[in-house]
This record gives C-alpha cells, sequence and structure tokens, in this order.
C-alpha cells in the first residue's frame, strides 16, 4: 500500500515552503500532492478535498491567523502538520494559532518556513508501518543533504 502526503497552502504566496517540502518527500520517493485551499476564502473546497483525500498525513501552510491547519485537523483523525509562515510578528502570529489548538484539534507544528522540517517528520509518520520509507529516511537524515 502506497503512503501520501498531501500540502496544502493558504495562497500561493507560501509556494516557496511547500517546494521545500517537494524536494524532500521527491528525495524520499513519498507520492505527495500539492494544493493551494484557502480556509477562509474556500472552506467548503476544503471541506471536500479532505473528506475525499487518500492522503495519510496532511502538511498545512499558513500564515497570519493560520487557520488552515486547525482547520485540517478538525476535518479529519489522520495527522496534521502545520507550518507556520513568517509575517509581521516574524512568524509568532502563526506559531500561536497552530500551538494554541483546542483539546481534540492536534495540529503537530514546525518551525516558522520549515518545510523541510514538515515533509521530514511527514515521513516519519510513514515510516512507522512502511519499512521502506524508514529506510529511505534513515539513509536520508545520516547522510542525505539536510
Amino acid at each position: 500500500m502506497t503512503r501520501t502526503v498531501s500540502i496544502l497552502m493558504g495562497s500561493e504566496s507560501d509556494r516557496e515552503i511547500a517546494k521545500k517540502a517537494e524536494t524532500v518527500l521527491e528525495k524520499l520517493g513519498i507520492p505527495y500532492e500539492t494544493r493551494v485551499i484557502s480556509a477562509h476564502r474556500s472552506h467548503k473546497e476544503l471541506d471536500r478535498y479532505v473528506e475525499d483525500s487518500k492522503s495519510d498525513v496532511f502538511i498545512a501552510i499558513a500564515g497570519l491567523a493560520a487557520h488552515l491547519p486547525g482547520f485540517v485537523s478538525s476535518l479529519t483523525t489522520k495527522p496534521v502538520i502545520g507550518v507556520p509562515v513568517s509575517g509581521k510578528l516574524a512568524g509568532l502570529e502563526s506559531v500561536l494559532s497552530m500551538v494554541q489548538m483546542p483539546s481534540g484539534v492536534p495540529v503537530g507544528t514546525v518551525g516558522v518556513d520549515n518545510g523541510t522540517n514538515a515533509a521530514l517528520l511527514a515521513a516519519a509518520i510513514l515510516a512507522i508501518s512502511d519499512p521502506a520509507t524508514s529506510k529511505r529516511l534513515l539513509e536520508y537524515r545520516s547522510f542525505g543533504t539536510k
């Protein structure tokens, strides 16, 4: 069974952060899909996407109020990794939005603008049940480009 990751961006301006995650997932041979879907402007589309998604892990990249990761988490029991985006307060506003989710709506959060670590965390989650991914992840983290 192939394990997959969905990378969601709140806006096109998050593309460079998504590319960091895509690069790592490609090196690890993990299939992914990247989409721009705003939790604010396209919440019905986001509902449908998450409900229909076959992905095993979601990476949600969002800045400012950063509702995207929490919104995704409210729609699924699958792991959601939030990537805060630097903004007016150097990303602090996004970090606080993600780490202060209410009980029952978990969002794992990586560092500001750190698409690389989001992809590595997604790979680690998938590696729990996939020995081939586990092996590739170990090789990448031991000998690969960081």
